[in-house]
C-alpha cells in the first residue's frame, strides 16, 4: 500500500507538501497537480482516521431534514451532497419527521461521531441547538430559523405568500383561503402572513374564517381543503403554503369537481406529482438547489475557521401565474 512518502518521492515534493494538498491548504497549482497525479498513479488513499484525530473532526457533515418523502427536501439533499462532495465532505442524511426528540438524538450523534458540522431544517421554532453549539461544531439552518445565533439560509417566505395571493386576486378570484402549515414552524407563519397582508387590503371578508393550519403533508392538505369546502362561507380559491399540502388540496377539489380554473389554486413550491396540468395552478418556484449549495458554502467557511457574526441569506421565489384565469 502506497504511503505519503511514496507520493512525495514520485511527485518530487516533501511529505509536508503532500499533507498540505490533502488537507486543503495553500500549495502552488503546479505542485498540487503533481501530488494528485502521483497519488492517482500509486492508488494512494489518505488516511482519513488519522486526519480526523489531528483535526478533531471528521470530513462528514450531517444533513437533518423533517421529511425525506417530500420531494422538496429530496432535492435539497441532492444539492447539499453535490456541493459537499466538491468541497471534500461526505453527507449523512437524517430524517426527523418534525419530531424534536428525534432531532435532538441526531444532533447528539453528530457530536459523538465527531462530525465536522450540521445543516439543519429545524423541527420547530423551539429546536434546541445549545448542546451542538457548545460542542464547537458549526450549524447552518435551512428553510426555517431558530432563536439561536447561527447562520441561516431562508426563502423570502412572506413575499412568496403575498405574491401568490395577489396573483389569484388578479385572476378574478374574490374569496381566497389559505392552508397554512403548523403554527410552530416559522416558514408556515411567514407565508400565511403574506397571504393575510394581501387579503386585508384586497379582500372583502374576514381572513380568520378562511385559514386552516395543517401538517406539511398530503393528508394535511386534504383535511384542510375538505374543511374549507364544508364551511358555510366557501372560498373560491386557496393558497397552499407548501407543495404536498397543495397536492392534497387538488385531490379533494378534483373529487368535488372543482378543478382549476373553476376553483383557483396557488401553491408555494413545485407540485411533485399531480394529474392536473401545472399551467392551471399559480406556483411560486422555490430556489431549492441554491438553498442547499449556499448552506454548504456557509458551513464549510465556518469549518475552515471563519468567525464573522452569524449571517442570514434570503433567496427569492419565482412566481409563475396560471395560464388560465377565472371566466
Amino acid at each position: 500500500m502506497a504511503t505519503i512518502y511514496d507520493v512525495a518521492t514520485l511527485a518530487g515534493v516533501s511529505p509536508a507538501t503532500v499533507s498540505r494538498v490533502f488537507n486543503g491548504r495553500a500549495v502552488s497549482e503546479d505542485r498540487a497537480q503533481r501530488v494528485r497525479d502521483a497519488a492517482e498513479a500509486l492508488s494512494f488513499v489518505p488516511n482519513r482516521t488519522a486526519r480526523t484525530l489531528r483535526r478533531q473532526s471528521s470530513e462528514v457533515i450531517a444533513l437533518i431534514i423533517p421529511d425525506i418523502e417530500n420531494p422538496f427536501f429530496t432535492a435539497l439533499a441532492r444539492a447539499v451532497e453535490d456541493r459537499a462532495q466538491a468541497a471534500g465532505y461526505s453527507v449523512v442524511l437524517c430524517n426527523t419527521d418534525d419530531d424534536p426528540v428525534k432531532e435532538a438524538t441526531y444532533l447528539q450523534i453528530a457530536i459523538s461521531e465527531n462530525m465536522a458540522g450540521v445543516i439543519l431544517v429545524p423541527a420547530s421554532d423551539e429546536s434546541d441547538l445549545s448542546t451542538i453549539i457548545a460542542s464547537g461544531r458549526p450549524v447552518v439552518t435551512v428553510d426555517r430559523t431558530t432563536a439561536f445565533d447561527v447562520d441561516h439560509v431562508m426563502i423570502e417566505n412572506e413575499p412568496a405568500g403575498a405574491s401568490v395571493t395577489a396573483a389569484l386576486f388578479d385572476a378574478g378570484y374574490q374569496r381566497i383561503a389559505c392552508i397554512a402549515g403548523p403554527e410552530t414552524v416559522v416558514t408556515a407563519i411567514d407565508r400565511a402572513r403574506g397571504w393575510r397582508s394581501v387579503v386585508e387590503r384586497r379582500g372583502n371578508y374576514n381572513p380568520d374564517l378562511f385559514v386552516r393550519s395543517a401538517n406539511h403533508r398530503l393528508d394535511g392538505g386534504r383535511a384542510a381543503m375538505a374543511e374549507l369546502l364544508a364551511s358555510p362561507e366557501r372560498p373560491d380559491a386557496v393558497v397552499a403554503t407548501n407543495n404536498l399540502m397543495g397536492v392534497g388540496a387538488l385531490q379533494v377539489l378534483n373529487e368535488y369537481g372543482l378543478t382549476p380554473p373553476a376553483f383557483g389554486v396557488g401553491v408555494i413550491g413545485d407540485l411533485p406529482f399531480t394529474t392536473l396540468s401545472p399551467g392551471l395552478v399559480t406556483l411560486v418556484h422555490l430556489p431549492t438547489r441554491d438553498l442547499g449549495t449556499t448552506a454548504v458554502g456557509m458551513l464549510v467557511s465556518r469549518i475552515s475557521g471563519h468567525r464573522e457574526p452569524a449571517r442570514t441569506v434570503l433567496l427569492p421565489g419565482e412566481l409563475a401565474a396560471a395560464a388560465s384565469v377565472r371566466s
